[in-house]
């Protein structure tokens, strides 16, 4: 139990931080290393009481410990300085462990203020390092200040929510237990401290021989691609016990050097969004997918060995989705390793998701004798279900966790099927058979209900019952001579309702080869990439009350049973837009959603006054969204040049590298050393500033033998030829690479210019001011080279890429608030959706 005063440091130790740096990611990381920081200086202080020698402020490090640090003599700049310098430094230091190397890697202080650095130190200075469990729960409300994690769809999981599933699979002292998906490591911690309360005495001694202990340490593994939660999880582990805790920094879908390892026990809540054009996998999954849901089931489901079990938080997506992937996922489950699924209340993640989910239970050794699948649904969490999350009587994960252990249970012992099926009573025991016979393998339970009403069910209809598909142009009674709205496809906004018709026209010019709509209509692009892109919106303010538009429009009228808004948020739902991509017809740029798709697609359709009701909510997060969008939109980095600083060349302080003409059909390899990068690859997952993934490799043999070059890290690249200089990406490498000639790089001069301080004024600056005005554009090296920016000390460099950061996290913090509406936007739509989804047969409307 955390007790009042280390609860109350936290809170403090937060509060002084949020004026400097406002996002709750970034105050645990600055509190995180600043605690190990000051624990190692009190390790250090202990070994001398006890008569040994310090060993991690020794040396060079010595003026960097903690008493030096806090000496009431040092001036509040020079704290500033010393400190921040120490933790920059701290990853060289010798004399610490590779477990606190990998904690301050990249650690660096995102703030200039010595007052607010004073305060913040005073109350790290009241901790004190020990193992105990004080500790552990300290980090743990720590953490739990978390909201949504990132761009990838991660999401903190409510601890009781993780403890659920643990009592549920019940691991042991001596099985290998995984999340490959690991975040803060909650769902491992959470395993240990069980692990810990099974093997104790009625004196609630343990018994856990040493051996068990050396054991447990190495048997505990934990995957994540966030440099940040790997930090944060290191710690995490550190202060529950673990001296050297097994957590990579690994991309669980896309690299394969860990795909050999297989675990007794996975516990995951893996992330839900997928990037633009979806996940581009490796091929040894055994399921063809793009979406991170899907293939982060399948890996789990793939890497337990063959008595392994499994507990994995999924979206409603995985449980009955129409489209390829996600059935052949079910039938794979079915057949191969499932044995319950537990349906999670709507809002089980507020506030940081009112996403709908369930929790799948895999057994490998059970599904191979049981026929049945167990349906659970969990009504209350003993949590209520808006924003605060307060505290309720109602709690059904109690009844539902004795009842699954129960089936379970009846499983390994071969019970007769009668017993299982009397095991249960809010459970229905379902066939495998029954869920494998229209080749659905939908995993909704309240499909395979036979009994018992349904309530605040809508019925599902066809989008061509309720709205004209593409209105036929004879209809119109204007005049040749009329003026109307024309609409070319730019015109339309991505994931943006609302539009400007950029021109108008005479009908006599339009009505012959161009789509026709009106006031109220919603137009769908239908070709790719637009469709992808989400280019639609509803037309609005039209002149005339008419419009004319792109031939790659889909226009749908309402009959008036539905809101032109509610058409809009329908065909904007993944469960629409998931599969059309699947169905899209044509080859190459030219693919387009089938007509007959559309026109056929299922819909909820709730009376126009809940309609209304949906829409007013949604507008409400939308609204939200356009202005963090805005934010995004306009901010540009800014380095104020002073005048003192030197403005020079580029080619006095750095090289300039176009990179190497590779044979045109040359594509490398996958498991070389050194990247082999291309314009696409700075698209990739996690390559927003720095280059941390790529597609292909080549070895250094092969480099010398195409006499290519591998530039060093710490090189600045960007794209030198045709459209791609116009979306200004520039990346900073990470290691040793090479790039082929449509990419061009600096390389500092490390004594003058800092990477990532060149990297931060290039944010602000448009390289196609460097391009030549020929067809294709391109880049000179010589331009390049004979630019001038301005060179300040290195210091200083230092201090505006730290302002610049922490100015950017704040504008990042609009991203996240983006995501987190959008969660919500599906969330709503999710409850009318799955309400519907529930109906036994679709109701079409007469």
């Amino acid at each position: 139990m955390l007790d009042t005063t280390t609860k109350r440091r936290i809170d403090t130790a937060r509060d002084i931080l949020v004026g400097k740096v406002p996002d709750p990611k970034s105050q645990v990381e600055q509190i995180t290393i600043a605690l190990i920081y000051k624990f190692m200086d009190d390790m250090d202080a202990e070994a001398e009481e006890l008569g040994g020698k310090r060993k991690f402020f020794t040396g060079d490090y010595a003026r960097y410990g903690w008493a030096k640090l806090m000496a009431p003599s040092l001036g509040g700049h020079e704290m500033l300085g010393l400190y921040g310098e120490g933790i920059a430094k701290m990853p060289e230091n010798p004399g610490i462990p590779p477990l606190f190397r990998d904690i301050f890697k990249n650690a660096y202080l995102p703030y200039r203020d010595p007052e607010t650095l004073k305060a913040f130190l005073k109350i790290i200075d009241e901790f004190s390092y020990d193992h105990s469990e004080r500790l552990g729960d300290a980090f743990e409300y720590l953490l739990s200040v978390l909201g949504s994690q990132g761009d990838a769809g991660q999401f903190r999981t409510p601890r009781h929510i993780i403890d659920f599933m643990v009592e549920v699979l019940a691991p042991q002292k001596n099985e290998t237990i995984l999340d490959p998906a690991c975040g803060t490591a909650g769902f491992l911690i959470s395993a240990y401290k069980h692990i810990l309360r099974a093997n104790t005495d009625a004196k609630g001694h343990s018994t856990l021989t040493p051996d068990d202990k050396g054991r447990l340490a190495k048997n505990f593994k934990g995957y994540d691609i966030s440099p940040d939660m790997v930090r944060l999880s290191l710690v995490n582990l550190y202060l529950h016990g673990f001296t050297d805790p097994h957590i990579f920094e690994y991309d669980t879908l896309t690299s394969e050097e860990r795909w050999n390892e297989f675990a007794d026990v996975i516990l995951a809540n893996p992330p839900f969004m997928s990037p633009k054009g979806g996940i581009k996998p490796h091929k040894r999954f055994s399921i063809q997918a793009k979406r991170s849901e899907v293939l982060f089931v399948d890996y789990m489901a793939e890497h337990l060995t063959p008595t392994g079990r499994a507990a994995i938080i999924v979206p409603e997506g995985i449980i009955f989705q129409s489209q390829t992937a996600y059935k052949e996922l079910r039938k794979m489950l079915v057949e191969n390793s499932l044995v319950a699924v537990v349906s999670l209340p709507a809002g089980c993640f507020n506030p940081y998701s009112g996403v709908k989910t369930s929790i799948l239970i895999l057994d490998k050794s059970l599904t191979r004798q049981s026929d049945t699948i167990a349906f659970f649904k969990v009504e209350n969490d003993g949590f209520g279900l808006g924003a605060q999350r307060r505290a309720i009587e109602k709690n059904d994960l109690p009844q539902v966790q004795a009842e699954l252990a129960a089936y379970l249970q009846a499983l390994r012992a071969n019970a007769s099927t009668e017993t299982i099926l009397s095991l249960a009573s809010t459970a229905q025991i379902v066939p495998k058979k029954k869920i494998a016979a229209n080749g659905d393998y939908n995993l909704s339970g309240e499909r395979y209900r036979e009994s018992g009403a349904k309530t605040n069910i809508f019925p599902l209809v066809k989008l061509s019952d309720v709205c004209t598909v593409n209105p036929r142009k004879s209809q119109l009674a204007e005049k040749p001579e009329t003026r109307v709205s024309f609409v070319p496809m730019a015109d339309l906004n991505e994931h943006r309702i609302s539009f400007q018709p950029s021109d108008e026209k005479q009908l006599s010019e339009v009505s012959a080869s161009y789509t026709y709509f009106e006031d109220s209509d919603v137009l769908l692009a239908k070709v790719t990439p637009c469709f992808e892109n989400g280019k639609a919106g509803i037309a609005r303010g039209l002149l005339n009350g008419i419009g004319f538009g792109s031939s790659e429009f889909y226009v749908l009228r309402s009959n008036g049973q539905v809101l032109p808004e509610w058409v809009y948020f329908c065909v904007m739902h993944p469960l629409f837009r998931d599969a059309a991509v699947a169905q899209m017809t044509g080859t190459g740029g030219l693919q387009r959603v089938p007509r007959d798709y559309v026109e056929n697609f299922l819909i909820p359709l709730p009376p126009l006054e809940v309609q209304k009701e949906i829409v007013t909510e949604i507008e409400g997060y939308q609204k939200v969204i356009d202005g963090a969008r805005a934010v995004l939109d306009h901010y540009r980095p800014h380095i104020p040049i002073h005048p003192d600083w030197p403005m020079v060349p580029i080619k006095d302080v750095a090289a300039v590298e176009s990179g190497y003409g590779f044979p045109l059909n040359y594509q490398g390899k996958t498991d070389e050393e050194i990247p082999f990068l291309k314009v696409s690859d700075m698209n990739l997952p996690g390559n927003e500033k720095e280059i941390v993934s790529w597609n292909h490799s080549v070895s250094r043999v092969v480099l010398r033998e195409l006499k290519g070059e591998a530039y060093p890290k710490g090189t600045v690249i960007f794209p030198k030829i045709g459209a791609a200089i116009g979306t200004n990406k520039k990346r900073i490498l990470t290691r040793d690479s090479t790039y082929d000639n449509n990419v061009m790089g600096i390389i500092p001069d490390t004594k003058h210019l800092l990477p990532d301080f060149l990297h931060t004024y290039l944010l602000a600056f448009d390289l196609s001011c460097w391009a030549s005005e020929s067809q294709p554009p391109s880049m000179r090296k010589t331009t390049v080279e004979a630019h001038e920016i301005p060179v300040p000390p290195l210091a200083t460099q230092k201090a505006i890429v730290a302002e610049i950061e922490a100015e950017q996290a704040l504008v990042a913090a609009n991203r996240e608030l983006i995501t987190r509406f959008e969660q919500k936007i599906q969330a709503t739509l999710a409850r009318i959706w799955g309400e519907a989804e529930e109906t036994a047969e679709p109701v079409i409307s007469q």
